[in-house]
């Protein structure tokens, strides 16, 4: 008898791993860019793991919104109001955190307009990549109108390089991004811009599984990508994302972000 359990558990083990699982991005760059960055960390959990997963990449934050809501990815990597959300129509569970640093949005102007406060914003045209990007947008909004009073007339462009370039170009006054995004623009773009504020810090974007992938695998990409955050020969291929310190996440530390106020500010679709 022992003998037929081992045969239908190497079976089962088996079938979990010959199946495919999907991976969804939250589109903070162009699907191109995702893909150079993200394809290569996935291809290293798969050979790590035996797991097949595939990346998915969309064009727009409501589109991933939407996505997630109905259940679409096996694996995603999300803000943390998202994982929040996800949890709530979905049971997803945080796997993977940055434990090396927090996420902090910020409002850049150019350079040469003359804005060094935020009160000079008041009823001003501001781009954000989409309602509901946490630090670029949703935290933003609601510092800008709980802390400091201001009324303003938010533009989505969809990705935190559109953002950028809007402020460059003067097409808004303002603009919301976060630190990340805007520190891995080219060189002669971060030139004309400036930072005029910073929002409150706040815990990075976790990598969440669907609770319908079977804990077992959830277990073996979790512990793949931190093993790969460990090894001298890999660890660059998180870097990118960025993920610097790759650590166990749990589901109580993004919860927390329910007694921000954040409901008021957000969208749904």
């Amino acid at each position: 008898m022992k003998y037929v359990v081992a045969i239908l558990c190497l079976i089962q083990s088996s079938w979990l791993l010959a199946q495919e699982y999907t991976f969804g991005v939250v589109p903070q760059y162009e699907p191109q860019k995702l893909n150079a960055i993200w394809q290569p960390l996935l291809d290293q959990v798969s050979e790590q793991t035996g797991v097949t997963i595939k990346l998915i990449t969309v064009e727009s934050i409501p589109v991933f919104e939407q996505a997630f809501a109905n259940g679409e990815y096996d694996f995603a990597y999300m803000n943390p109001w998202h994982s929040v959300i996800a949890n709530e129509k979905q049971g997803y569970l945080p796997l993977i955190k940055d434990a090396g640093r927090q996420l902090q949005g910020v409002l850049v102007v150019n350079k040469n307009s003359g804005i060094d406060d935020v009160s000079q914003l008041e009823g001003a045209e501001i781009a954000f990549p989409a309602p509901n990007a946490l630090g670029a947008s949703l935290l933003m909004r609601a510092d800008l109108a709980q802390l400091y009073g201001l009324t303003i007339k938010p533009v989505y462009v969809q990705t935190h390089s559109s953002v950028y370039l809007n402020v460059a170009l003067n097409s808004t006054k303002a603009g919301g991004g976060v630190l990340g995004t805007l520190k891995q623009q080219p060189q002669n773009l971060q030139d004309k811009l400036k930072i005029i504020y910073k929002t409150r810090k706040i815990s990075r974007h976790p990598i969440v599984a669907h609770p319908r992938v079977d804990p077992a695998i959830q277990q073996k990409v979790q512990q793949a990508i931190l093993d790969i955050g460990q090894s001298e020969e890999h660890k660059h291929l998180l870097a990118g994302i960025p993920i610097i310190k790759p650590s166990i996440a749990t589901l109580a530390e993004y919860q927390q972000l329910t007694q921000w106020g954040l409901r008021l500010f957000y969208v749904e679709n």
